[in-house]
């Protein structure tokens, strides 16, 4: 193995390089020629595609959880719809229908954020010497995490609690 360093493009020294081996020994063969970044480059393809596939895991795993959370609150909606009716029979506006069910929906995902919030800061030591251009602790991140979060909590809950807040209390009350 032969390594050098150049202060101009590496690769325009390959070639008399690979002669003058040549010409010590005919019988060597001179093969990966290659440059640092390129070397750099195939050592670090490995942890390149572990993170693409933690990445799309955790794409796949936020989807799930946001199908989850719609099913959940469309069957909390649908075993509610009597008691929804009397309510607005009872004088209750829309928009405290759509609050009470959207905070139904979001009550789990709160508690569940929290919980990895908390969970989070108590293991930063454990994954600090893992994390390469950022701080354990980055603001920029868990602010990005807890708004995506929130965001896909919201989306799934809102299309139920909308149709909630929408039912007709007649329709309602004559579903039992």
């Amino acid at each position: 193995m032969l390594a050098i360093h150049t202060a101009s493009d590496p690769l325009q020294f390959s070639v008399p390089v690979q002669k003058q081996i040549a010409s010590l020994d005919p019988e060597l063969p001179v093969s990966d020629v290659l440059t640092m970044d390129q070397v750099i480059g195939e050592s670090l393809i490995n942890a390149s595609l572990s993170a693409a596939l933690v990445l799309a895991f955790a794409v796949l795993s936020l989807l799930l959880a946001s199908v989850g959370l719609y099913g959940v609150l469309s069957y909390l909606t649908t075993q509610r719809t009597t008691e929804l009716g009397i309510r607005m029979a009872l004088g209750a506006r829309r928009d405290q229908l759509l609050q009470l069910m959207l905070m139904d929906g979001l009550r789990p995902a709160l508690v569940g954020l929290a919980l990895g919030l908390v969970m989070s800061f108590a293991t930063t030591r454990i994954f600090q010497s893992m994390l390469f251009g950022t701080k354990a602790l980055d603001p920029v991140v868990l602010t990005g995490v807890v708004g995506t979060l929130l965001g896909v909590a919201i989306l799934a809950c809102f299309a139920p609690a909308w149709r909630a807040s929408r039912l007709d209390p007649m329709k309602a009350l004559r579903t039992d």
